[in-house]
């Protein structure tokens, strides 16, 4: 369904070429509200205090993106109670597209910037190569512990040649599905999430017929699954190789994984099967709360996202089954300005945060699954149950759904790519544009970021 691939490009020269880029994604993608990072929060270099020696009041400042979790689960309430000397506050970009680029204008100049920076898993290679001279090496600090975590999250936020580690991991994000068992029951299909898991196992192409069969016998208004953008990136997660290979070439082009997830979405886009949602729009919180689809795919972290959004209405009317097959999508890292006054205070707080224990409560709390070996072994995670997803035992289900998660590869402009397929795939879904014509314009948007 692709245009014929071009061969691929090697991957461009690592330069400060990173901060133009940035620019230019926020003006290609229309990015162009103001940021709630940029507007009224303390630069790093005002917390004040110097490190805690004095026993003074320092404020420590975090910047994050979306629902991320931290402030909703009470840590910093915590945090500050076990350190009365210290006072968090938090700033939050409702998307991490429009907080990344913000932030690679400001680390630079060192401007702006809060104490502790949340970084996404697909900006966590431009971080720790490209960038990693504005953030703190954890190495450097005695008290953080490194051991904890999975193997290949410590790796993902590791620069390749000095070593450098510049993030702390706060989770990961082994896949389902969510689904509304109302409107399953409704069309007279199976709500038993052994038996809804069953109707796709192994196969995205199964999950696609059964919304076919779905939305054939349904009465409502809702469709199958929630956005395009979301399923592809659910199925081209369940590859190794995306947008870059193991030599650090972009191969998107010519990637299995992003044929087969571009293809996939596309059958689900053309039998209108899709509610043509822009993810993370207050378009897409408002329909999980009005149930205008059926579907959708459901990392960890989105657990908590979703409860919030629905609200009180959707307790017990949604449940998690296992996707088709095993994928990540998203986790977080935790990274400390150069810029910092406070860089020994900031680093404990983030040391903390991402500690086994913290992450043990993150998870009971808001679904978000521990990149810390340690924390996924907690009887509290474990054993977990979701009363607001039907009772799902969510710890169970993840263990399963992370032991089959390949690793990916990552590249220096994995959001640009990622980004850019999705935009290709709104447009397909909202001006009926077919899948070359959307996968070609998709193409020259991306390599002209590229070049840039």
């Amino acid at each position: 369904m692709r245009n014929t691939p071009r061969m691929p490009r090697g991957q461009r020269g690592r330069s400060s070429r990173a901060i133009a880029t940035g620019i230019a994604a926020i003006l290609s993608a229309g990015l162009l509200a103001a940021c709630s990072s940029d507007d009224g929060g303390e630069e790093a270099g005002d917390s004040g205090g110097n490190g805690g020696d004095s026993g003074e009041q320092i404020t420590l400042t975090v910047g994050v993106f979306g629902q991320f979790g931290l402030e909703e689960a009470g840590l910093y309430d915590e945090y500050m109670e076990l350190n009365p000397h210290i006072k968090i506050e938090q700033t939050s970009t409702q998307r991490s597209e429009d907080y990344w680029p913000a932030l690679l204008t400001k680390l630079p100049t060192g401007s702006g910037l809060m104490d502790i920076q949340a970084v996404e898993v697909a900006n966590i290679y431009e971080a720790s190569n490209d960038l990693a001279q504005y953030f703190v090496d954890y190495r450097d600090y005695e008290d953080v512990d490194l051991s904890h975590f999975v193997e290949w999250k410590v790796a993902q936020a590791t620069n390749n040649d000095s070593g450098k580690v510049v993030g702390l991991g706060t989770d990961i994000g082994p896949m389902g599905i969510c689904y509304r068992k109302d409107l399953f029951e409704e069309a007279g299909l199976p709500t038993d999430r052994e038996e809804v898991g069953a109707l796709w196992a192994g196969d995205w192409s199964a999950y696609v017929e059964t919304g076919k069969e779905w939305q054939a016998a349904t009465s409502s208004d809702a469709k199958w699954v929630d956005a395009g953008a979301g399923m592809f990136q659910a199925i081209v997660n369940s590859f190794s190789e995306r947008f870059y290979n193991a030599d650090g070439e972009v191969v998107y082009e010519d990637s299995e994984g992003v044929a087969t997830a571009w293809d996939t979405t596309m059958e689900a886009v053309e039998a209108d099967l899709t509610a043509k949602h822009d993810l993370f729009s207050e378009e897409w919180n408002q329909g999980m709360a009005n149930g205008d689809f059926a579907t959708l795919s459901c990392p960890a972290w989105m657990l908590g996202y979703i409860q919030d959004k629905s609200g009180d209405e959707g307790k017990g009317q949604w449940d998690f089954a296992a996707a088709p097959q095993a994928a990540n999508w998203g986790g977080s890292f935790l990274a400390v300005t150069e810029a910092s006054k406070n860089k020994e205070e900031a680093v404990k707080l983030a040391n903390w945060l991402t500690a086994p224990e913290q992450q043990a409560k993150l998870f009971t709390e808001r679904g978000s699954y521990p990149s810390s070996a340690v924390a996924q072994e907690d009887p509290a995670v474990a054993a977990a149950t979701h009363e607001y997803f039907s009772d799902a035992p969510i710890g169970e289900l993840f263990k399963a759904a992370a032991e089959g998660i390949p690793t990916l590869i990552t590249g220096p402009r994995d959001q640009i790519i990622e980004q850019g397929l999705s935009n290709g795939i709104l447009v397909a879904e909202r001006e009926g544009a077919d899948p070359e014509t959307a996968w070609a314009d998709a193409v020259k948007d991306i390599n002209n970021q590229l070049e840039e």
